[in-house]
């Protein structure tokens, strides 16, 4: 029959073997013929001597799933690695390098990691909300050690996945309990941030913040848009080194933010990626959020290590949220714990204990902070240097002056998605796509080369 598994010519012998193909296919029989999984549905016709035979063949359930795009960022690494140019360069991702272009491991978290071994800590699991030497370290690097919604016990901290996780873990806090706020965001914001508010089904729109004509902050934009948002909205803010644009506002600037944050009642959401690595102070680059707070507002704050202290593959950080009373705190905490617990249930241990130690031993906690100085510093030697170098050679009379205007481990260039292309395509330089390039993966003697692509890229590829 045409409708039939099988069909079979009339013989003993070949009754036989259909009888065996059958009892395979159907789970009875042994042998690699059943294991056909992966293959899409169809006929496959067999011949045996007199024997014809038509065999189902499996479909995988998998047949739904299409392929994913690659990361916007991560995937600028995956293409770096396959060229085989002497001449690539890699500033898409934002990670440290050294002058040499090397990976960099700081000496104080060796030291850290040296301690640990030779106190022979153990491993057994944390506790939910992570290792408690670490909350209250990063909490008063974040708040400052004096500040009074800390001796109050107005702070509700959890050690999460770095900065990643900790949004995540607020993104799940907001989705459960303000089921009909909105997150703003900025625009463009980290290409990560709309992913982790999507995935926790947490509504978001944009507001105005880089202005391409001036390759600076549209102020009159962000604050209009925010204005313009729901009261009780949440507005998330980039507390220092704007990821991707490297533009801050003033401190002038930040007070009219917190001004209309207030006013419209919206709940001010930090992420703060950069402390003491944007500027080379931890105190200067927690200003933002230190003002909010000293206004009496309740915050969320997440944090993340993985730059400052270059713990990338630790996964170490903290969701921070400032509540009204020690009561609300403790209320906000007991739910975060809750979320956690079926998300990842406890925090890694071994990335907490450096930072616990790093802030805790006030020799090492200069030793960190004049490592993050030098860092700093050779980050704004390159931004000086390739300033110099377009200056030098753009005999447009354009103003690369915004370069300089920027902070932190990347600039924007101002270069579109063509544009960029021709960087990569021409002159084997990554970067992600909408003109943002790490400096933190350049070196003094790349400036000039860098510089020669991007006023080739600017000026001949439109």
């Amino acid at each position: 029959m045409a409708s039939a598994p099988f069909a079979v010519s009339s013989s003993p012998a070949a009754s036989a073997l259909a009888a065996r193909s059958k009892a395979r296919l159907l789970g009875g029989g042994g042998g690699k013929s059943e294991a056909r999984t992966g293959c899409r549905m169809g006929i496959t016709r067999k011949n045996f001597g007199r024997v014809m035979m038509a065999l189902a063949v499996d479909v995988s359930r998998f047949e739904i799933v299409p392929m994913a795009p690659p990361d916007p960022i991560l995937g600028v690494s995956e293409a770096f690695k396959a060229d085989t140019s002497d001449l690539k360069l890699n500033l898409g991702v934002g990670a440290y390098r050294t002058e040499e272009l090397q990976p960099y491991v700081l000496n104080v978290v060796k030291k850290a990691e040296t301690l640990m071994l030779e106190k022979g800590e153990n491993k057994e699991y944390l506790p939910i909300e992570g290792l408690a030497a670490f909350n209250k370290a990063t909490a008063e690097l974040l708040f400052g050690a004096d500040n009074p919604v800390l001796k109050q016990g107005r702070v509700a901290t959890l050690q999460s996945l770095s900065g990643t996780g900790s949004l995540r873990l607020a993104a799940a806090f907001i989705q459960r309990y303000f089921p009909e706020a909105k997150v703003l965001i900025s625009s463009p914001t980290w290409g990560n941030h709309k992913n982790i508010f999507n995935d926790a089904r947490v509504p978001w729109s944009e507001y105005r913040y880089y202005d391409p004509k001036t390759v600076g902050l549209d102020f009159e934009g962000m604050i209009a848009d925010i204005q313009a948002a729901p009261d009780g909205s949440f507005v998330l803010l980039h507390g220092c080194a704007h990821n991707p644009t490297g533009i801050d506002p003033t401190p002038e600037q930040w007070e009219k933010i917190a001004d209309v944050i207030q006013e419209k009642k919206h709940m001010p959401f930090f992420d703060v990626a950069y402390q003491g690595f944007a500027s080379g102070s931890l105190d200067e680059d927690a200003s933002s959020v230190r003002l909010f707070v000293k206004r009496g507002l309740e915050v969320f704050v997440a944090q993340s290590y993985s730059k400052n202290l270059g713990l990338y593959s630790e996964r170490i950080g903290a969701i921070n949220v400032v509540c009204s009373t020690p009561e609300v705190a403790d209320r906000v905490k007991s739910q975060l714990k809750r979320l956690a617990r079926p998300m990842y249930s406890n925090p890694p241990i071994h990335g907490a204990r450096i930072v616990a130690n790093v802030v805790g031993d006030p020799t090492m906690f200069g030793e960190w902070k004049q490592e993050m100085e030098e860092m700093a510093g050779r980050i704004k030697n390159v931004r000086q240097k390739l300033y110099d170098s377009l200056s030098a050679k753009d005999n447009s009379g354009k103003d690369w002056s915004f370069i300089l205007r920027q902070i932190g481990m990347f600039s924007y260039t101002g270069l579109n998605k063509t544009q960029s292309d021709n960087m990569t395509d021409k002159w084997h330089i990554y970067m992600t796509k909408d003109g943002r390039i790490s400096l933190a993966g350049l070196s003094l003697a790349k400036c000039e080369y860098l510089a020669d692509a991007i006023i080739d890229s600017f000026h001949n590829v439109s």
